[in-house]
């Protein structure tokens, strides 16, 4: 099989590094060579984008210096990892990419989600294979969070009404493109989130050449 990309979406406290861990394990069961990134991140540029933007420091930061930033280390993700190991024939499980400026600076902050897809087209150019969106209720996630313990960071001390905006903004994604996307209920206890996460991927995957 070549190498494909598949994204890991939701809101805050949804349980993603469970279903990442879950998703790498099936694959590398299958004998494929896989590689994890998350976002913002996944190279040196990209782990210092993510202080600028989730750090405490910058709470004047405006919407549009955020999305460019997201975008500046989804870029660098881009071309020094992504794109080589697509290449080479190995997987990419990424914690976040592109529909998460949709919903967090589309959705959470209002910027115009043409000027959104203008930059995943130029910086970008191509969208996941396969894309997982762990739905959760907001207070459901931000209590989960919370428990977490630490402070939390410049977007997860914004209200519930960005996370209501956000949530609404991933869902519409999944719901205009059906044979990307698969919608989880993160609400349910992790067994059965697990169990079904790999109910469906196994079902993706065995309709890939």
């Amino acid at each position: 099989m070549s190498g494909k990309l598949i994204s890991i979406e939701g809101g805050e406290g949804a349980g993603k590094s469970t279903v990442i861990a879950t998703i790498v394990a099936a694959l590398e069961q299958r004998g494929l060579r896989v590689q994890s990134a998350r976002e913002p991140g996944g190279t040196a540029l990209g782990e210092a984008v993510r202080e600028l933007v989730l750090g405490p420091v910058h709470h004047g930061m405006s919407a549009e210096a955020e999305l460019l930033l997201m975008f500046a280390s989804r870029a660098q993700l881009v071309r020094e990892r992504v794109l080589p190991a697509l290449a080479a024939g190995e997987w990419v499980v990424s914690d976040r990419f592109t529909d998460a400026s949709f919903a967090y600076q589309g959705g959470g902050r209002g910027i115009d989600a043409g000027r959104i897809a203008e930059l995943e087209r130029w910086a970008v150019g191509f969208k996941p294979d396969l894309t997982f969106l762990l739905d959760v209720c907001v207070d459901v996630g931000m209590e989960r969070a919370r428990g977490r313990g630490g402070a939390p960071d410049r977007i997860e001390s914004e209200a519930t009404s960005f996370f209501e905006r956000a949530r609404a903004c991933y869902r519409q994604r999944a719901a205009a493109e059906p044979e990307r996307f698969r919608v989880i209920d993160a609400g349910a206890p992790v067994e059965q989130v697990v169990a079904a996460v790999q109910q469906a991927l196994h079902a993706w995957l065995a309709t890939q050449s």
